[in-house]
């Protein structure tokens, strides 16, 4: 669960483009995967991902296996460190080229704010970054597609300010001087359009911040809420927003799209502010596929059983209500290794 410009930010390529599935014809309405996996690809140290991606590194193998297995169109893969080169490596050495898009930019987490966030009299380190991190983009993001991705449409929201969204949560009793300066999202907000036989299905990517390892003042729970409430409100078209472009304005209305992402929130059980996944579950643009899970048969996609708080629903894959759903699930194998402590969440599309 745990800034560069964005033009230097984007990578997107198509240099297997000739792999793309087949455009389906006017007769025969397309059926699309797209997932969410937090494949916990993360690293202690920056570059060492890519290092080991050079290789044969058991736990992406791992993590490939289970992307192959359930054969996604479209993925956002949550916590993998950002780094153009190992996503590469992954694409080309551990999924054989079966992804010929992708997309990934930098990330909140490891940035320093040049603050002392947490109070300790010095700065520097994880707990004084825009998001917790031991290096710029430990815990980062990536977008895989076997369908062209529109780079020159792709919106990030790295750099919004928390102050600047209405009526927040922001605990300036906590922060005191610096609440002016905190960025919102732990990692980033993406809004990455992709063409699907010339329908673009835009995917909304984040991963907020869990809603634990603070204190009484419920930072990172308040945070976590907040976080979840931007993908809502971009999707409910809020004017108040602004990208890393300086571009207001939240999605237009008639536009499909998949939350996906590592949300850090169930909706019954764990640390969450009360309401915070229902901003996403009871918005009336967004559709609940509720995903049958291996795990005794319910909607859970993640494993903190050791010791606390057990399986949780906190990974989410939620269509547009334009969309037509024809299946929904969990990949929950009955092996007890799993390269990750959360499991796949796919939905079933048809175009």
């Amino acid at each position: 669960m745990k800034t560069a410009g964005l033009a230097a930010a984007l990578l997107a390529t198509g240099l297997l483009a000739g792999c793309s599935t087949p455009g389906a014809s006017d007769a025969e309405p397309r059926q699309l995967r797209v997932a969410t996996f937090n494949a916990s690809l993360n690293r202690p140290a920056e570059g060492q991902l890519a290092t080991e991606l050079h290789g044969e590194n058991a736990q992406a193998r791992a993590v490939a296996d289970v992307i192959d297995h359930n054969s996604p169109d479209v993925l956002l893969i949550n916590e993998f460190d950002y780094s153009p080169e190992a996503l590469d490596l992954f694409r080309e050495n551990y999924l054989g080229g079966a992804y010929p898009y992708s997309f990934t930019a930098p990330v909140n987490t490891g940035v320093d704010s040049g603050l002392d966030l947490d109070s300790d009299g010095a700065t520097g380190g994880p707990d004084d970054a825009f998001g917790f991190g031991q290096f710029p983009g430990q815990y980062g993001m990536v977008v895989l597609s076997k369908f062209p991705i529109d780079t020159s449409g792709v919106r990030t929201f790295q750099n919004f300010l928390w102050k600047d969204m209405p009526d927040s949560l922001l605990p300036r009793d906590y922060y005191g001087a610096n609440s002016d300066a905190l960025r919102l999202s732990s990692k980033s907000h993406w809004d990455v359009p992709v063409d699907i036989d010339g329908k673009t299905v835009h995917i909304l990517a984040s991963h907020p911040t869990p809603p634990s390892f603070d204190g009484p003042e419920d930072r990172n729970g308040k945070r976590n809420h907040d976080e979840i409430r931007l993908t809502a409100d971009y999707i409910d078209g809020a004017g108040y927003l602004y990208d890393d472009n300086g571009v207001r304005g939240g999605l237009t209305q008639n536009a499909s799209f998949v939350v996906l992402g590592d949300q850090n929130s169930d909706p019954v059980d764990g640390d969450s502010v009360a309401g915070s996944i229902q901003q996403l579950l009871d918005n009336p643009r967004i559709q609940d596929p509720a995903p049958t899970s291996g795990a005794d048969g319910n909607t859970d996609t993640a494993d903190f059983s050791d010791p606390t708080p057990g399986d949780l629903r906190v990974d989410y894959a939620l269509p547009s209500a334009d969309l037509t759903v024809t299946g929904s699930e969990v990949f929950w194998p009955t092996d007890a290794s799993h390269p990750s402590d959360h499991r796949m969440v796919w939905v079933d599309l048809k175009l």
